[in-house]
């Protein structure tokens, strides 16, 4: 039988048996320990390796998971607000609905993990690394994302409306449709991304790279672009902005 299937027959009988759902719930924290609809509010877990554990719909709520070893670990649902996770390895871990309101995810390691309709308000992820990270449709209002590395996150349809990006390496990310209004973009490297139909409404762009970024149909009302780099950059009315451009397309 493969790993893949042992998982799902057991996932299968967890759901189905409320008796062996609670068994789990008193399972001993480890690599691919099984917590689904567990209540662990501010369990200590300082370091724990919990790789490859199930987690769904578990209340996690003020955990202590700083530099856990998290990879594939699956969080879909559960509640994490105001959970520690700083230096915490979350690589390729789902966390899809979750909801990390206020937590601490910064120097993160999270590389090609899901957060799909999360909820991240007010969630620290300072110089995390996100690399290939998705986002799509999460609620990232007042998010701190300052020097994080998210080159070729999905950030579409994402609500990041007074989010910080200042110095954020966002090169070739996918923020087509995302409400950036009053974001902190500072410094923020956005050469061949995909901006179009964003609102970036009092968005602060200043000094940013936009080169060769596509920003077709994005709203721009009010942003500011003191020195922001537009070399190549393809325009909200699709022109190309010609090679030198600063703070302005021309």
């Amino acid at each position: 039988m493969s790993v893949l299937t042992w998982r799902t027959s057991v996932l299968l009988l967890t759901l189905a048996s409320p008796a062996i759902a609670m068994a789990a719930c008193d399972s001993e924290p480890g690599p691919g320990v099984i917590w689904i609809a567990c209540d662990k509010r501010g369990i200590d877990l300082h370091g724990v390796d919990l790789r490859g554990a199930i987690l769904t719909r578990s209340n996690l709520e003020n955990a202590d998971l700083r530099d856990a070893l998290l990879t594939g670990a699956e969080f879909n649902l559960s509640n994490l607000k105001h959970a520690k996770l700083s230096g915490a390895r979350i690589d390729n871990a789902r966390l899809t609905g979750v909801d990390l309101s206020a937590a601490d995810l910064s120097n993160t390691i999270a590389n090609g993990s899901t957060f799909n309709r999360a909820r991240l308000v007010d969630a620290d992820f300072s110089d995390a690394q996100l690399r290939k990270a998705s986002f799509y449709q999460s609620e990232m209002t007042g998010a701190r994302l300052p020097r994080a590395q998210l080159q070729g996150a999905r950030l579409s349809q994402a609500r990041a409306d007074k989010t910080d990006f200042t110095a954020a390496d966002l090169r070739d990310a996918d923020l087509q449709e995302a409400v950036l209004e009053h974001a902190d973009m500072r410094r923020a490297i956005l050469r061949g991304a995909n901006i179009e139909a964003a609102s970036l409404l009092f968005t602060d762009l200043g000094e940013a790279q936009l080169a060769e970024a596509r920003m077709v149909n994005a709203n721009i009302s009010g942003a500011i672009f003191t020195n922001a780099k537009l070399d190549n950059t393809q325009w909200i009315n699709r022109r190309r902005c010609r090679p030198g451009s600063v703070g302005e397309c021309l």
